[in-house]
């Protein structure tokens, strides 16, 4: 079974501060370039954390490609139980929407949050459950993903498991290409 991991920023990481911002469209864009290219290679199954952000927006691409008939399923696996109930009424209203479409969801750990160790395991659960990782991740920017993103690096050493990366280059790539798209040529 194909079973990629996705990460990458939260939002504020990355300067995004409203549901409708425009850089979440060429995210998107980003992200679904890669799921298509990895569902032609075989893959099955997305799997998140539920992180805000990246995450949620790859959750979004996955009930997106659903909707076009195509074949794979998202799997929420959270640090711990609870992660959302700190979280601004809106922000945790959206992600218990993408919870209910999710294939599966359930907990690393069996607790609410305790310490940073939660993290550490989910991390590697969510590797030990994959063939690969895909990021939304530039080692010039440092954030959130930085710790999955150094540990699937760690990992790629030691054994056969696959890392794509999509940089804020890529990113850039995809503004302009779109950009050049919407040009009235008349």
């Amino acid at each position: 079974m194909s079973v990629w991991a996705v990460t990458g920023y939260k939002p504020h990481e990355i300067g995004v501060f409203k549901q409708k911002d425009i850089a979440i469209d060429y995210i998107k864009k980003a992200l679904k370039q890669q799921l298509l290219q990895l569902l032609d290679e075989g893959l099955e199954w997305v799997l998140i954390s539920g992180q805000l952000g990246v995450e949620c927006w790859t959750a979004e691409v996955v009930f997106e490609l659903q909707k076009e008939g195509r074949d794979v399923r998202l799997a929420i696996l959270t640090p711990f139980l609870q992660q959302e109930v700190n979280w601004k009424e809106e922000k945790r209203t959206y992600y218990e929407v993408i919870v209910s479409q999710a294939d599966f969801v359930a907990s690393v750990s069996n607790q609410p949050y305790t310490s940073p160790q939660q993290f550490r395991n989910k991390n590697q659960f969510m590797l030990q459950k994959s063939v690969g990782l895909l990021a939304l991740y530039d080692e010039e920017k440092e954030g959130s993903p930085q710790y999955l993103y150094q540990m699937a690096k760690q990992w790629h050493e030691q054994r056969s498991y696959q890392i794509r990366q999509i940089s804020f280059y890529d990113l850039q790539l995809i503004v302009e290409e779109e950009q050049l798209n919407n040009l009235d040529w008349e």
